[in-house]
């Protein structure tokens, strides 16, 4: 959201005069005095107007997105890679990704501006589970499904239950789901690669019962009110 617009929506002034505000120097973002009218806020950071700290006070959105492959989950980047703020530059609100997707992971990827509904859909104690579906190399024996399904050691952490079903088994690969409640630091990949089926490819499909379906890899679409009952019910 554009500096004057996130000014004017925490009810201090228009926005003609928050344009003001920014070219005479009266505006600090992060402590730091903002002389660009353009700059687009970000959900970390915090505004001043005159020593004050504002706020936009905006209604609640709930957006999913189909991460591709090769955009990083954050708002802006540093080291200049593509990011999910580059897809959904036609989303009005100022919103923030729930939890994250690496880099190689593609998938289903819930952008918000709700603190609360965001806080309970990433908390382990909510036992939201998170699905993907991975093609990963060998052959994922019934032996193999009872580690993942029972938690399994990913590196000095033994993982929550998981839920697993083989969709495929090929003499090389397989195609499996995997339902998680948990999202640490690459986990999926590592409980695989635990059993000796490294991941080829990772997809996250659903999150709790807001299902992917035929978004367009790089498109977002708004949540259904169904959907959004279910978030709030959590």
């Amino acid at each position: 959201m554009r500096i004057n617009k996130y000014i004017a929506q925490s009810g201090l002034c228009s926005r003609r005069k928050a344009d003001e505000y920014v070219l005479n120097g009266n505006v600090r973002v992060n402590g730091q005095i903002m002389r660009e009218p353009g700059y687009d806020v970000l959900p970390d950071d915090r505004v001043e107007v005159n020593g004050r700290q504002v706020e936009a006070d905006e209604k609640p959105v709930y957006y999913l997105l189909n991460k591709p492959v090769g955009y990083i989950t954050t708002m802006k980047d540093e080291q200049g890679r593509p990011s999910v703020a580059d897809l959904i530059g036609d989303i009005d609100e100022r919103v923030f990704p729930v939890g994250r997707l690496d880099g190689n992971t593609s998938g289903a990827l819930i952008l918000t501006n709700d603190g609360h509904i965001a806080y309970r859909l990433s908390h382990p104690k909510m036992l939201v589970y998170k699905t993907y579906r991975a093609m990963v190399k060998g052959v994922l024996s019934k032996e193999k499904e009872v580690r993942l399904r029972k938690g399994i050691d990913i590196g000095g952490y033994i993982t929550k239950p998981a839920r697993t079903a083989v969709l495929e088994q090929r003499p090389g690969s397989a195609t499996v789901e995997i339902s998680i409640t948990e999202g640490r630091y690459h986990q999926v990949r590592k409980m695989f690669k635990a059993v000796g089926c490294p991941v080829q490819t990772l997809e996250r499909i659903s999150v709790g019962e807001i299902r992917l379906g035929r978004l367009k890899e790089g498109t977002f679409r708004k949540l259904t009110p169904k959907e959004i009952e279910w978030l709030k019910s959590l």
